[in-house]
This record gives C-alpha cells, sequence and structure tokens, in this order.
C-alpha cells in the first residue's frame, strides 16, 4: 500500500513537471524521487490530505536567479534538461526533509512544512531543507562547470504563520494548496534573497533559534505591509554541520533603473558650487552605477542628490567616491560607493531599491 501511496505521488509529480517544462523526468531522477517518498518522512508528506482548516505552516520558496537569459541563449533542450535537473534534485531534498511541493511556478517551487501533515519542528526542516538546496546547487554547477553548462543560481525564502489549506477548484481540476498573507510574505521574501542566499523571516528564526546561525537582522519594507518586516540571513546549522555556500559578494540587492540625478565634485571636504547630471543605470543600498559627464576622475568624491519621486522622496545629501570609470560608445560611465550619508537619505534609498524588487507599487 505504502509502495502504491509513492507510486502515485511521483506520478503526480512527474505530470507537474511535464506541464510546466514540457519534458518528463529522467529515469534516474525519478529513481531518487520515488526512493525518497518511500522514506517515513516521505511517506508523511504523501499522506491523504485532511478537510479544509486554518493552520501554521511554514512556507518555502525558491526560485532561480537569471534563468530568463539562459533560456534565450541555449537550445531549448538544454534548458529543459537543466531545468528538469534542478527540480528533481530540489523535490528529492524537499520530501527527504518532510516537506510537501505545492506547486512549480515556472523556475520557482513552493515547498509546505506543516501541511497537509502537521510534523515536529517544521520550521527547522524547512531552513534544513533550504540549506541542503543551496549546497546540492554547488555540486549541480561543479557537475555543469565540468559539462560546459551554465552554471544556476538559486535565491530563497521562509515564513511561518498561520494559512487557510485545502482543496481548491472544481470536480474538473482540483489541487491541494494554501492561501493567505503569509504565503505572500514568503514570496516577498524570496524576492530580497540574493544567489545562494536563505532568508528567513522573525516568526521562522524565532522557531529556529539556537538551531542556526543567522548573520545581523535587516528590516526592509514590504508591500502589502503597513511597517519594516525584519529578515535574518541563514548562515549555517551548527549542530549538523551544514554551511551554506555563499554565491553573492553584493552587499545589497541591486535594480536596473533609469533615474536622473545631479552631483557635485568635493574637494578637501568642501562642496564645489558647479553643479552636473547625470542619469543612474544600477541603484543598491551601497552605490549606483551611472552614465555622467566627461571628466569625472577615478577616486574623486562627489556629492549626489537623487529623484526617488517613485516614492515621493529624494535624497540629496548623499557623498559618494568613485571607484572606477569607463568609456563605452561615447558614453562615460562610473561606479560610485556611498561613504556618507543621511538616515533619512538612507532609509529613502533602501524603500525605492525594495520597492522596484517587488514590482510596481500598484500592482
Amino acid at each position: 500500500m505504502e509502495d502504491q501511496l509513492a507510486e502515485e505521488v511521483l506520478r503526480r509529480i512527474q505530470e507537474i513537471v511535464a506541464a510546466e517544462t514540457g519534458a518528463t523526468l529522467a529515469p534516474e531522477a525519478a529513481a531518487r524521487l520515488h526512493a525518497a517518498l518511500a522514506t517515513p518522512a516521505g511517506r508523511a508528506a504523501a499522506a491523504p490530505l485532511e478537510e479544509n482548516t486554518s493552520c501554521e505552516v511554514t512556507v518555502l520558496m525558491a526560485d532561480l536567479r537569471g534563468f530568463t537569459s539562459i533560456s534565450e541563449s541555449y537550445p531549448i533542450g538544454t534548458v529543459l534538461e537543466l531545468l528538469n535537473r534542478y527540480l528533481a534534485r530540489m523535490c528529492e531534498i524537499a520530501i527527504h526533509n518532510g516537506g510537501t511541493i505545492d506547486k512549480f511556478m515556472g523556475d520557482s517551487i513552493m515547498v509546505l512544512f506543516g501541511a497537509p501533515q502537521q510534523g515536529d519542528d517544521d520550521a527547522r526542516h524547512a531552513v534544513t531543507c533550504a540549506t541542503q538546496m543551496q549546497i546540492a546547487m554547488d555540486e549541480v554547477n561543479r557537475e555543469h562547470v565540468s559539462r560546459k553548462l551554465p552554471e544556476l543560481y538559486m535565491g530563497i525564502g521562509i515564513n511561518t504563520g498561520r494559512v487557510m489549506a485545502g482543496l481548491l477548484g472544481s470536480e474538473l481540476h482540483s489541487e491541494y494548496t494554501v492561501i493567505g498573507d503569509e504565503v505572500n510574505l514568503a514570496s516577498r521574501i524570496e524576492t530580497f534573497s540574493l544567489r545562494g542566499q536563505v532568508l528567513v523571516s522573525d516568526s521562522t528564526f524565532e522557531r529556529c533559534r539556537g538551531f542556526v546561525a543567522t548573520a545581523a537582522p535587516m528590516d526592509v519594507h514590504v508591500k502589502g505591509k503597513s511597517g519594516p518586516v525584519r529578515l535574518h540571513e541563514v548562515l549555517a546549522i551548527p549542530s549538523l554541520g551544514l554551511q551554506l555556500p555563499r554565491q553573492e559578494i553584493r552587499k545589497s540587492p541591486r535594480v536596473e533603473v533609469r533615474i536622473p540625478f545631479t552631483y557635485q565634485p568635493v574637494v578637501d571636504k568642501i562642496v564645489m558650487p558647479q553643479v552636473r547630471t547625470g542619469v543612474i543605470l544600477d541603484l543598491g543600498y551601497n552605490g549606483v552605477f551611472a552614465e555622467v559627464e566627461p571628466g569625472l576622475e577615478t577616486h574623486s568624491d562627489i556629492r549626489l542628490g537623487l529623484d526617488l519621486s517613485l516614492i515621493g522622496s529624494r535624497a540629496n545629501d548623499v557623498y559618494a567616491k568613485v571607484r572606477g570609470t569607463r568609456a563605452t560608445n561615447g558614453r562615460c560611465m562610473a561606479s560610485m560607493e556611498f561613504t556618507s550619508l543621511s538616515v533619512p537619505s538612507d532609509l529613502a534609498i533602501r524603500q525605492f531599491v525594495q520597492t522596484l524588487i517587488q514590482g510596481s507599487p500598484t500592482k
């Protein structure tokens, strides 16, 4: 009976993968998934669904970074092979940790811990799963390098809270899923994660306190929330000997923009009166990449004024050092690192970046 249940769940997973990618799982990947489903954790994740209910669930959202550009640069067969290998490996890890695969969304995966069956330490299992997923991506990429295939990178967001869980749909088609604000928050958290990063909400962190090692908490502005949301970056799980292989060296998320700004040279700590203009093309918490007027020198200091009209604000007292310049197609480009800015300007820039990460504020 248990083997029949594993076969049925494997069949459903294969149908979802085929519907999303247009190809079936490779035989070796299907065999690994079947083995994972046959474990006690796998059988628990595949247990019969309970009635519609409100319950506490930990939601894991994982999404590939930059996969669209890969899809546009490689043959469809290669793209499907990469995506299927990724999905199969992540499913195997999720099921092994007692997770329930809720859905695939293109190159994204949503995994539930605590629904349809609640277990002990669901939040810890989710964080363990996410950590093992990132470690597995490192292993996958080593194989890709040896086969001259593109490397894949993933960001993960996790949140814990009460959701509505049950079957949605009609007699023609229905599926078990969870809905609610906590699910949306998990998705928002994922958008803030960098390559190789695992970010968890405060509620998940509290259920894992003492179990995970994390970096200093960060507060972000999330669409739909009136106040800031505190996030924690998972670095390691010491008791299990697991450490995340960080893939991103940048200090903050960055967004592509095209916004005008002004700048003034700073000489001997004195702001010069001449005002010049430029266009910011890339913006992060700690600096910008911009098109500027000719003559800006590397290592020079400047004062910037940024137009952040999207959030009804402007940052006028931002000081930066020019880290590098180059000429591109007759245009002068410069990378600048912020050296000093007021608290209001810092908050405004962070809010601006976070708003763009999550899409248009009107959506």
